[in-house]
């Protein structure tokens, strides 16, 4: 679900697109290929969410193996989304977006059909690799495809879908395991990849050859995800029953040195790299970079314990778990826009501060939330405040990442934004391990402990905004 929050952050991509594609002979057409493609990321990343406790049950995983089931995905998205998109510029976006989407449909059928949880795993994984590939090239042909105030209305349109598809895919994806299967979840992305892959292959336009580029930086991809992966297993263990062993401290160093030697290849690589250090010159780019790893991590953690608790303690269906977070994205629709309005009125620092302590604010409504969990004076209130603030939020982020560096890194930066978004809901994850491992009376406890640390870390959002933001109007252009 907290893919909905991410559309503002993925919809730069699409208004930064460098390069003009060839004349779409069907324009419309090729706006439903990207939004079919994204589709399969935004109902993924919020439907496998309410299935972990059918997961759980049916392969006998403990909470170590559930976090894996999410993180699994998260892990290559996270590293691996620069990386795709600087394949789609050298390669051809129509052919990553076409195998991104293939590969992604092949995970998903293998998922579905997953005799254990190691093929569970390991499909994910191959899921997060085929996301990275089509979620960047499908925003950047709509980039391309569209120019002026037609470019405006299509990402528009695109956001308000995929912000539907986040609403209905948790309800829907409930309904099926209801129905008697957490595999069928999985299905639901069959028809969505290749209705994509049918229209991406005849409407949208041949890639073009656009002569000798820059090789692509193989070597910080794979520096990154390993490097995450060594720091997310480590979190994994240390969070879960055993606690921190010698072997999850010594993986957190190996991870940490890792991620520094990535820092270090990075820098040798100058604007040829897939993070540019320049980026991290400007003060509000690391406000807003501190900001979106605070705010979207308590976020990831949180829609993950939601519909278990839910299911787990308060035994609500699988449906009414996907429903329970529906306000969430039909607020950030409707007070989205406005707020980014107001936020190019009054510069970006006061609303992405503010737009967090709200979010704190909701978060300690969900301590209320307990073994009865009563819909409407329980989960609702503190769901309904959340998306408040994050509306808050959302649309003066991206526009305050886009302002915050100079033109020839805007692709990049807003980019690297999206992927540390992906990166905190990995991290968040990888410490919940406490949470999901506690049964009957101690899940709510373990919960509400959850539940505060969530509120803090909305509160250090906060604290990264006021302090290191330039409260800067937004340019004309930016608009």
């Amino acid at each position: 679900m907290s893919n909905a929050a991410h559309l503002s952050c993925d919809a730069a991509a699409a208004r930064r697109s460098a390069q003009r594609a060839p004349a779409a002979a069907h324009p419309r057409l090729v706006l439903a290929t990207t939004i079919l493609a994204s589709s399969l990321a935004f109902v993924d990343g919020s439907v496998v969410n309410v299935g972990l406790p059918a997961i759980g049950r049916s392969l006998g995983a403990d909470a170590g193996a559930l976090q894996w089931v999410v993180n699994a995905y998260l892990l290559p998205l996270s590293a691996l989304l620069l990386l795709g998109g600087a394949a789609g510029d050298r390669f051809g976006r129509r052919r990553l977006l076409i195998a991104g989407t293939a590969l992604f449909a092949l995970a998903s059928l293998g998922c579905a059909l997953a005799p254990g949880l190691s093929v569970l795993l390991v499909s994910r994984f191959i899921q997060g690799m085929g996301a990275a590939m089509l979620m960047p090239n499908s925003l950047a042909i709509l980039g391309a495809t569209f120019t002026g105030e037609a470019k405006g209305r299509a990402i528009g349109i695109w956001a308000a879908t995929g912000a539907a598809m986040g609403a209905l895919g948790p309800v829907l994806g409930g309904w099926l395991i209801d129905l008697g299967s957490w595999r069928a979840i999985f299905l639901l992305n069959l028809p969505l990849a290749g209705g994509a892959i049918l229209l991406a292959w005849r409407y949208v336009p041949r890639d073009e050859d656009h002569g000798e580029q820059q090789p692509l930086d193989w070597t910080g991809g794979l520096l990154a995800t390993v490097g995450l992966g060594a720091l997310t297993w480590a979190l994994t263990v240390g969070s879960g029953r055993n606690g921190w062993s010698a072997g999850a401290v010594g993986m957190t160093a190996v991870g940490l040195a890792l991620l520094a030697l990535f820092v270090f290849v990075e820098g040798r690589r100058g604007d040829r790299a897939m993070m540019p250090l320049a980026l991290f010159a400007s003060r509000s780019f690391v406000g807003l970079t501190l900001l979106t790893l605070f705010l979207y991590g308590a976020l990831g953690g949180l829609f993950v314990l939601i519909p278990y608790v839910l299911i787990e303690a308060a035994h609500y269906s699988g449906t009414a778990a996907g429903a329970a977070l529906v306000p969430l994205p039909l607020v950030l629709s409707v007070l989205s826009p406005p707020m980014g309005g107001l936020a190019g009125r009054i510069g970006p620092r006061l609303p992405l501060a503010i737009g967090p302590l709200v979010v704190a604010a909701g978060f300690l409504l969900a301590l209320r939330i307990g073994a009865t969990a009563d819909y409407w004076t329980e989960v609702f209130p503190a769901i309904f405040t959340i998306a408040i603030g994050l509306s808050g939020a959302v649309a003066p982020l991206t526009t305050a990442v886009l302002n915050s560096v100079d033109a020839r890194h805007t692709g990049s930066a807003s980019g690297f934004n999206s992927a540390v978004a992906r990166t905190g809901g990995l991290v968040a994850t990888a410490l919940l391990g406490g949470v999901l491992a506690a049964k009957g009376a101690q899940l709510p406890s373990a919960f509400h402990t959850a539940i505060l640390i969530g509120a803090a870390t909305c509160v250090a959002a906060s604290a990264s905004a006021f302090a290191l933001i330039e409260d800067k109007s937004v340019r004309g252009d930016e608009r």
